[in-house]
Formats: C-alpha cells, structure tokens, sequence
C-alpha cells in the first residue's frame, strides 16, 4: 500500500502541481486511514469497499472529528481512489458511494428587545457624528439590510414620500426594504443637520458618510458599532449582521409571514429564510412552558 500512496503524492505535486502544504494535508488524512486499516487488518486498498469506510467514518466520529475535518478526509479518500481507479489498481471504487456530512446549521444569534433599545439609544445626537450613528443603526434594524447595502445606499434612493429605500443586493438586484416613523424621524435629523457638516461643502450622493465627509466602507461600518459599545459600556459582541438577523426574527415573533420577511431581506431562495422561524420556534417554546399551566406542572 505504501507505494501505491506515494505514487499517488507524487501524482498530486509533479502531475496536479499541488503545493507542499496542500500536499502534506493529503499526507495526513491518508496516514489516518491507513492507520485505522492496519487495525483492522487490511492488508490492500483493493479490499476496502463501503462497508469499510462507513466504519472509517465512525472511528473518526468516535474521534469527536469535527464535520468539516471528516468532510476534508472523505475528499482526500476520494482523490486517492479516483487516482486508484483511473491507474487500474482497483477494480471498484467504493468512495462514490460516501456522501459528505451535512454541515450543521447554526441558529443566527439575536439581540433581545431591551438590548436592542439600549443600543439604539446610545448614539450622542447632539454631534453629527452621533446622529449619523444614531440613523445607522436605526436603518441597520428597521430595514433589515446588509451592511454592504447599507454603504451603498444613495441619497437618490431613499423615498421619504414612500417611507421606503431602494436597495441594491447581491447580483445588483434592485428591491424596495420599508422603514417606520422613527426611522424616519432618525435620517431626516441627520441629513437635514449633521450630514450636512459632515460634507463641509464638498459634494457626495452617498447617504451615509464619515468624519472626513467621504462614503463609509462595510469595515467602518463595523468599528463605529464597535466605538459606540465601547462608549456606552455595553459588553456586547454585536455585529451588523446581528442587527439583520434581529431585524428578520423580530418581524416574525410579531406575526409577519416568511414570504413578507423573505422579499424584505432579499433572500433569492425561501429555504435561506425558513433558519429564523427556528429561532422563533424556540421563543414561543419558552414562552409556552413559561405559560401553560400543564406545560410546567410537575407529574404526580
């Protein structure tokens, strides 16, 4: 077995032009099977078939292998065997049978509602600065939008009369996101006062800018967040992308519909979506055991 692995490497640096470092992950999964088959007494990679490997799969789970690193050795096997099998030194190729593990989906984290109106009410609006800050954040929550959207919003694109903003989205796909009074009530301040000092006299149609008059970038987006914790004394981890999630559960533990929040958020697909009726799911969990009289009784 031993040679059929090293022609198999070499395969990959003077064949693939694979790098050294690509090369010796290759190097160390393959050790890892080879190791678990000389437990198991195999003496050939042309006696390995799909029972084998399931059992592989299992002494890497029962390793506490993580999904992404056992995704990473099913590839290694299968480029090893598809090398194997187009050399003619196996007759099957029992990797084509091996599916990849599922990624788990990790539940979007939300900020609370008391946190949420902490936040939002941490901005000094007595400076142009803390009133761009406080029409941000607002935009962020109420809008539901990407910081990128955000950045890139024009002053063209926002439609008081409507109470609604044009965003451009992923694949410059143009849709409509809608904001409230208070929202509102939050950009006309800016715009009317401190973006207007912002600018200095120099001219830009973006709508929200930084202390140098200039459009603001996604990073700067995330370290004036950063600055306003900071200043407000929040010990709190949040990011703009929390402020979208929190956006998209708040609407629906408030009995909006998936369709509503799905063209809100711009989601292409509705199954992207569907992750935060989880979330909600789990809020209306706890607030059914908390509520229900027979949900909290203990058995007699």
């Amino acid at each position: 077995m031993e040679k059929e692995i090293n022609d198999f490497l070499e395969y990959l640096e003077y064949q693939r032009n694979y790098s050294k470092y690509t090369i010796l992950n290759y190097e160390k999964d393959i050790d890892t099977f080879m190791l678990f088959l000389r437990e198991k007494k195999i003496s050939s990679l042309g006696k390995v078939d799909y029972k084998i490997l399931r059992q592989y799969l299992e002494y890497l789970y029962n390793r506490k292998y993580k999904g992404t690193t056992i995704n990473r050795h099913i590839s290694s096997l299968k480029s090893l065997f598809h090398y194997l099998e187009k050399e003619n030194k196996i007759n099957t190729n029992p990797v084509l049978l091996i599916s990849s593990v599922k990624k788990e989906k990790k539940l979007p984290k939300v900020i609370g509602y008391n946190e949420i109106e902490t936040i939002l009410l941490l901005p000094d609006i007595s400076t142009s600065l803390g009133q761009r800050d406080s029409a941000l954040l607002e935009v962020l929550y109420s809008c539901g939008i990407r910081v990128s959207e955000l950045v890139n919003i024009k002053i063209s694109d926002v439609e008081l009369s409507e109470d609604r903003i044009k965003i451009t989205g992923k694949g410059n796909k143009e849709r409509y996101v809608l904001y409230g009074n208070m929202c509102k009530e939050k950009m006309l301040r800016y715009v009317k006062d401190g973006r207007y000092k912002l600018l200095k006299g120099n001219q830009n149609d973006f709508l929200f800018l930084n202390k140098d008059g200039h459009s603001l970038t996604t990073r700067g987006v995330r370290t004036i967040i950063d600055r306003i914790l900071k200043v407000g004394g929040e010990k709190l981890h949040i990011t703009p992308h929390m402020l979208r999630h929190t956006f998209a559960t708040h609407m629906l533990n408030e009995g909006a519909d998936l369709r509503t929040v799905q063209e809100l958020l711009g989601h292409e697909n509705l199954s992207t979506t569907q992750i935060y009726t989880h979330v909600s799911s789990e809020r209306l969990r706890n607030v059914y055991l908390h509520a229900h009289p027979r949900a909290h009784q203990n058995n007699k």
